[in-house]
């Protein structure tokens, strides 16, 4: 089994795009979510790599990933991801995006549906903000401006998760403050723009050619299962896996659900 973590500096990438590669076979990817790394999808590798490739992508401005512009979009960071995948010459793969990494996949199958063998959003939707939505985010950026990135990142993480499961999970909210800490307050406050300013892609899964999965947590805040349930009727392409006693973190709050409903969609792809 192959293993390997790269950097990639060259003079198609815009900056420098760090990323992890690992295990033979079909091609499955995954992208984080705001404020997280490829770290978080650790545990998936162990398991998937024993029958996927498995590649794991921090975007620019967070992880290990760098970012020097003040401006982004989705439609930016699907193209930085998709000169990673020519460079990786990946002709086809299932993208798995979680929050944030769900709205950068939605922007990639619509500019380059070819390569898309399936496309999974993991606790993310493809509606655009709300107005409440974008005056948070609003707030956020106001809030960073004004007291910095450290105490933003540090006290963001800890409600993503289910009330009942912020003790159990004490220590993986402590890795993922560590995590959110490395990202750049350029990068937080550039993204919290694109993620405002995103367009409404539900017609995106509603002509999906291609299978889709929509994992929700019935108790996630951020992105309600009532909305996927609608994005879900859409199309018969459509899958919605719900995930009981779970908030935005299935990851991590429900580890082994989340996994298996990957897997079996996967699997059927393949």
């Amino acid at each position: 089994m192959k293993t390997s973590a790269f950097v990639l500096h060259t003079a198609v990438m815009s900056k420098p795009l760090v990323y992890t590669d690992k295990g033979n076979g079909p091609v499955l990817v995954f992208v984080h979510g705001f404020c997280e790394s490829k770290s978080i999808w650790n545990a998936f590798t162990q398991t998937l790599t024993s029958s996927y490739r498995v590649v794991c992508v921090d975007l620019p401005g967070f992880g290990e990933s760098q970012l020097d512009q003040d401006t982004v979009s989705m439609e930016w960071f699907a193209d930085e991801f998709h000169k990673l995948i020519k460079l990786l010459n990946i002709p086809g793969f299932v993208y798995i995006g979680h929050s944030l990494g769900g709205y950068v996949g939605l922007a990639y199958a619509e500019k380059y549906p070819a390569f898309l063998k399936g496309l999974c959003l993991f606790h993310s939707t493809a509606y655009a903000d709300s107005e409440e939505r974008k005056t948070n985010r609003n707030k956020t950026i106001a809030f960073i401006h004004k007291y910095g990135a450290d105490l933003f990142t540090q006290s963001f993480i800890e409600p993503l998760f289910l009330l009942q499961n912020r003790q159990l999970f004490k220590n993986e909210i402590v890795e993922l403050k560590a995590i959110a800490k490395q990202s750049s307050e350029k990068g937080i406050i550039a993204t919290t723009e694109a993620m405002r300013d995103r367009p409404d892609r539900a017609h995106i899964l509603q002509t999906t050619k291609v299978p889709a999965l929509l994992i929700g947590g019935r108790n996630d805040a951020t992105i309600p299962i009532q909305k996927l349930k609608e994005l879900a009727d859409l199309s018969p392409m459509i899958t919605l896996a719900e995930i009981d006693a779970c908030g935005h973190m299935g990851m991590y709050e429900q580890k082994e659900k989340t996994l298996a409903a990957i897997e079996k969609f996967a699997a059927l792809i393949y």
